[in-house]
């Protein structure tokens, strides 16, 4: 009974977060058409509610952990749901994301990461994608602002591995920002795919900075151990179960 109950909730959670989306987009719209400003206080406002209304809807409490990053620095995220993107970019005050390039043609979406100066990436075209990647972000930064890139390049389930791919790496030793790992456990209570949603603690943790000047295959590999072992942890003090082993290729 407890089950069918926080599936109805979830579904009425998820049916109004995208309601919302609609309504927020359109509202804020022609605000967000001139101004950046603008756009990032609609964004900010959306993301707020949809924390807030996981909060009391379906039990899902947030908490960011360490020292929120602030100036020109990248972030180099555990991605497991729509969730830590919340998170990250409410807790941020200049969040820019990098993205597929098809993100760019969703309604609102679309329009909204433009807006903030969010970087798309066509990842049909390899090693010249990461080139042009650098030069964007260069480009764009002429505020500073906080360059969020997801290394393993999309959504992970709990348990699960993916690879940690270059494209971290390649801002990492372009830019000469130093980076800040950010693990996270909200897998565990938003999915990656699915309505249902879990009673719990979702947690972000901002993790010691890497200066710049490490190698790009020493950066990869410490910021995966970082990233990885924090996350662990974190999904550990939730009550999960982790394989230490899966992530031993």
């Amino acid at each position: 009974m407890a089950t069918l109950l926080q599936a109805a909730r979830s579904l009425g959670f998820v049916l109004q977060m995208y309601l919302m989306m609609v309504i927020f987009g359109v509202l804020f719209a022609p605000f967000a058409a001139v101004s950046k400003s603008g756009a990032r206080v609609a964004c900010k406002t959306y993301a707020r509610w949809v924390l807030w209304t996981a909060r009391w809807m379906v039990g899902i409490r947030t908490e960011i952990r360490g020292e929120i990053p602030g100036g020109e620095v990248i972030i180099a995220a555990k991605h497991q749901s729509f969730l830590d993107i919340l998170i990250i970019f409410e807790a941020v005050s200049q969040a820019k994301f990098i993205m597929k390039r098809a993100l760019f043609w969703t309604p609102f979406i679309g329009l909204y990461a433009k807006r903030l100066g969010c970087i798309s990436v066509d990842r049909t075209r390899g090693g010249a994608a990461l080139i042009r990647m650098v030069k964007d972000v260069a480009a764009e930064f002429t505020d500073p602002g906080q360059l969020i890139i997801y290394p393993q390049g999309t959504r992970v389930a709990p348990g699960a591995y993916e690879s940690y791919k270059v494209g971290s790496s390649v801002l990492y030793d372009g830019l000469k920002f130093q980076c800040i790992p950010a693990a996270t456990n909200v897998g565990l209570f938003w999915p990656r795919r699915g309505i249902m949603r879990r009673q719990g603690l979702a947690v972000v943790a901002f993790l010691d900075p890497i200066a710049p000047g490490l190698k790009p295959r020493a950066f990869l590999a410490e910021v995966e151990d970082r990233i990885e072992t924090a996350s662990d942890a974190l999904m550990r003090e939730a009550g999960f179960d982790i394989d230490d082993n899966r992530h031993k290729h």
